[in-house]
């Protein structure tokens, strides 16, 4: 049960930031961008895909990767808060997924020494794929942050609404703390000096400041969610549940 419950933390993280970056498909700011975010959706999304499929199976109840992405209700989900954030403006995008593959490229290389076959094989494929989005979010944040006035201040502006999310890519649940102790997953608090070192350095470039953030938000891992969550999903489930095993 740990496993499945820590497989499924990371699926929602997935499926839910994947969700979030296709939004922009047709409504980014130049052709190059309108190719490169969906390309990203996509190994989100594929990612997610492979532990849904593996979560059903660990569940033995017959539900299949659809049923586990677009059939369950809000507080049921167990992503984190980040990834549900609105869209927000191009620098609120650009810098949630530099936070998200920050964490996330040191968490897979780590698990490619799990003894778990299927989270090693996931591992293998998506620690290149979030190599490529820090370097492309980066990328984004420094030249936004160090461009005009005007994106300078958005740039920072993003910072402030989305940095007290950070905190809780480092929190393991109790179900991932089971699977830590077992060395099957990483354990999370330990990707925070890479994280910060890179941050760091891309912050730098960038001419950020980091903000103090008084009150951490934290509750996406016990089901506790923001309004945006229920919207996101309204929209993304609406087809499997008007039309119940519908298949392209």
């Amino acid at each position: 049960m740990a496993l499945l419950n820590a497989v499924l933390e990371l699926a929602d993280d997935h499926l839910i930031l994947g969700h979030r970056i296709s939004e922009w498909c047709g409504h980014a700011p130049m052709l190059e961008e309108d190719l490169a975010l969906p390309n990203m959706a996509l190994d989100m999304i594929g990612t997610a895909r492979v532990l849904y499929d593996y979560a059903a199976k660990l569940e033995g109840q017959g539900r299949s990767e659809d049923d586990m992405a677009m059939l369950r209700v809000e507080r049921e989900y167990r992503n984190c808060l980040l990834v549900e954030r609105p869209n927000g403006d191009f620098a609120q995008t650009m810098l949630r997924q530099l936070y998200f593959a920050t964490f996330m490229e040191p968490f897979w290389k780590a698990a490619l020494a799990s003894p778990d076959e299927v989270i090693r094989g996931v591992a293998g494929k998506a620690v290149k794929e979030m190599a490529y989005h820090i370097r492309h979010a980066a990328e984004w944040v420094i030249r936004l942050g160090d461009g005009t006035e005007e994106s300078a201040a958005k740039m920072q502006a993003a910072v402030v609404e989305l940095h007290r999310f950070t905190g809780e890519l480092f929190e393991s649940s109790a179900a991932a703390v089971s699977c830590e102790a077992d060395g099957i997953l990483p354990v999370r608090a330990e990707m925070r000096g890479e994280w910060d070192r890179v941050i760091g350095m891309v912050f730098g470039e960038a001419l950020l400041e980091l903000p103090d953030v008084p009150y951490p938000q934290a509750g996406g891992r016990d089901g506790i969610h923001g309004e945006g969550l229920g919207h996101l999903l309204a929209e993304m489930q609406y087809l499997q549940r008007a039309h119940p095993g519908a298949e392209w």
